[in-house]
């Protein structure tokens, strides 16, 4: 991550490593960052955006691209990325998360430990994977979750995404702990609700943090607030 100096420096292209918080959209992040740049050095404007989008109940790692480094972003965006979170079975939303009320519960007093851990290997490498109706993918000029919001019906087409690890690190049933290493446009919430499928069972999202985009780590990122603590030092030029 490129060091915060200058008004130049950030037109000239800066990667922010940012921790995005839970309940911020990746577009209110991007016009934070907008915003305290433009107030720090007084400019009119400045090009900044991310490298893919975090939905607001997940947290974590989020690339910023400020000035030329924009035309960066589909490289970063293209490149392998890595979940944590949990899975909770028993129960399936509309959304296949928790932006939506649960819709359908299910038994899940027999499942085995062995059973859990044997359906993640199902989905390891090349899946068919048909994205969530609250997204927003388009189709026909209109965001998905416009119709799912609306009511209407729409058929989402399925999408192949490559899984290249799927682990389990906890289980204390109904929660299911786990880590994910997949593709650009892999969508962890439908993952979820095809692993409780597998189990023949049902299972949603419950918390999702984004911890690797390609060699970047979240470790290495910085809240909204430590980026404006940074800003204030500085010296505008």
């Amino acid at each position: 991550m490129s060091k915060i100096t200058t008004s130049a420096s950030f037109q000239e292209g800066q990667i922010l490593l940012i921790d995005k918080p839970l309940g911020w959209t990746s577009f209110q992040v991007v016009n934070k960052v907008r915003w305290l740049i433009r107030k720090q050095y007084n400019l009119k404007k400045i090009k900044v955006g991310h490298a893919g989008t975090l939905d607001p109940l997940a947290t974590g790692l989020l690339i910023i691209c400020t000035g030329k480094f924009t035309k960066q972003i589909d490289t970063y965006q293209g490149q392998e990325k890595e979940y944590t979170g949990t899975i909770t079975l028993g129960a399936t939303t509309p959304s296949f998360d928790l932006e939506t009320e649960i819709v359908q519960t299910f038994d899940i007093s027999n499942l085995k430990e062995e059973e859990i851990v044997a359906a993640a290997k199902m989905f390891i490498g090349e899946i068919q994977q048909q994205p969530p109706v609250y997204s927003a993918l388009k189709k026909d000029g209109k965001r998905l979750y416009e119709f799912a919001r609306s009511g209407e019906d729409v058929e989402v087409a399925f999408r192949k995404v490559h899984i290249s690890a799927f682990e389990i690190t906890r289980i204390a049933l109904p929660e299911v702990d786990f880590r994910v290493q997949c593709s650009k446009g892999t969508y962890i919430r439908s993952l979820a609700h095809d692993f409780g499928k597998a189990l023949e069972n049902g299972a949603h999202l419950s918390s999702l943090r984004r911890t690797k985009i390609g060699e970047f780590s979240v470790r290495d990122a910085m809240s909204l607030e430590e980026f404006e603590n940074q800003l204030k030092p500085s010296n505008p030029s």
